[in-house]
């Protein structure tokens, strides 16, 4: 099974949603949530009997994004009937996806981060794993900064970006990038796995909840979940072409703001997402060249790294500019493409433009959300500090944020706006914390 072991304590096994009894996998690859253990033991979800949550109850807040442009965002229910549901029998695949835009101030609510089932399931898994009294983390009030529907702030084509979470995971996890790319002028595309991540809500309140097996070949598992995976992510393409040709793809019919179908330039499409992610946006360019750059937030691009199982990804190679994200560890040693054998294998075998970006006091949930909830709950609730660093590394939360930021943001800006960025080409003392491996 590959998947990067943290060992970390049960609290961050919370945070992480991917708890096992007595281990806490932090994955790379699409084995999060997938190994028997995982699967068994999850925590039940209670999106029918919601936790107390008391009158003082800690509300995390996530940082502002940092472009010109104010967030607009909106939800599409995308339904491929052509293709039976690999988890479920009996189901058409389907997914909830957001997309995230330049929006004009002002109008709208502000769109909440997690759906009430989904929060509910990380309160819970907080209370159990910190030993803290339910009601004193309340996950269902914490707001993005973008606004639900807003109207757009303009007619320009914007590039567009699919973002694809870790093994396990909801795509609420990359809110944090995704509303600063969007505030930057990009459209953002963030996708859920249905039956993968613990619970995904579908209008009208129906929940669908992780799904997978309990038991079988760990390799063979991996193999289906990042199948699955690159093809949700053809069908959202395909979704996201309908939505341009001036037809609204939601299966309900939502109305959707203006002017959002005409502001997609699919001639200019990347890619990125964090562990499986990662790994699924280098699989999908394999497949399908309407993704002209991709990057991995500190993904394996392996189905097991004990037997030497790459994906295709990592055999190959691409021919289009795609950039790796490495942080902390990994088998003991640095993750980049000079220590990780999935990654140097990538490294050799790829023609088109690349770049490995190493954060060595990072961890792998630092290129997620908890980079910035983690530290603040743990000075909220006089965590020790070891569970705070084993979760996201010894890195200054704020200088690392910035950087991750200010490197995606550069990516993009250069290989889908053509735009040349000196940072990506030399170290920059504005990033003390990132080293740029040759």
């Amino acid at each position: 099974m590959s998947v990067r072991r943290s060992h970390l304590p049960g609290a961050v096994a919370a945070l992480c949603l991917c708890a096992a009894a007595g281990t806490v996998a932090v994955p790379t690859t699409p084995a999060a949530a997938a190994t028997t253990a995982q699967v068994r033991q999850a925590p039940a979800l209670h999106s029918a009997l919601p936790r107390p949550i008391g009158p003082k109850a800690f509300r995390f807040a996530l940082p502002e994004p940092s472009g010109p442009y104010a967030v607009g965002t909106v939800e599409l229910h995308l339904v491929d009937r052509d293709r039976p549901d690999p988890w479920v029998a009996g189901r058409s695949r389907e997914l909830m996806v957001s997309v995230w835009y330049p929006a004009k101030r002002g109008g709208g609510d502000r769109a909440p981060y997690l759906s009430p089932p989904l929060a509910d399931y990380l309160d819970g898994l907080t209370v159990a794993q910190l030993g803290l009294e339910e009601g004193q983390v309340d996950a269902a009030e914490v707001m993005t900064h973008a606004r639900i529907g807003a109207p757009l702030r303009d007619r320009r084509d914007r590039p567009v970006v699919l973002y694809s979470p870790g093994g396990g995971n909801p795509r609420h996890l990359g809110t944090t990038l995704v509303e600063d790319l969007a505030s930057r002028g990009y459209v953002v595309v963030t996708m859920d796995h249905t039956y993968e991540t613990p619970a995904v809500e579908f209008p009208g309140g129906r929940v669908a909840t992780q799904s997978l097996p309990s038991s079988g070949d760990s390799v063979a598992l991996n193999r289906k979940m990042i199948d699955t995976r690159v093809k949700d992510t053809r069908f959202v393409l395909d979704a996201l072409a309908e939505l341009a040709a001036g037809r609204n793809p939601d299966a309900e019919g939502r109305r959707l703001p203006s002017g959002l179908g005409r502001a997609l330039d699919l001639t200019r499409i990347g890619m990125f997402g964090h562990s499986a992610g990662g790994f699924t946006a280098g699989e999908a360019m394999l497949t399908d060249r309407r993704i002209d750059a991709g990057a991995d937030l500190d993904g394996s691009m392996a189905y097991s790294m004990t037997n030497g199982v790459y994906g295709e990804v990592a055999e190959r190679g691409l021919d289009r500019p795609f950039m790796l994200m490495g942080a902390g560890m990994s088998r003991d040693l640095p993750h980049t493409h000079r220590d990780a054998p999935d990654w140097k294998s990538f490294w050799e075998r790829s023609t088109g433009w690349k770049l490995d970006v190493y954060m060595a006091k990072g961890e792998h949930s630092s290129y997620t959300d908890f980079q910035s909830i983690v530290p603040q709950l743990g000075k909220r609730f006089d965590v020790p500090q070891k569970v705070v660093t084993d979760a996201v590394g010894t890195v200054d939360p704020a200088r690392s944020l910035r950087s991750q930021r200010a490197y995606v943001t550069a990516f993009f800006d250069e290989h889908l706006r053509g735009r040349p960025q000196p940072l990506l080409d030399r170290p920059s003392p504005l990033h003390p914390d990132v080293e740029l491996v040759p």
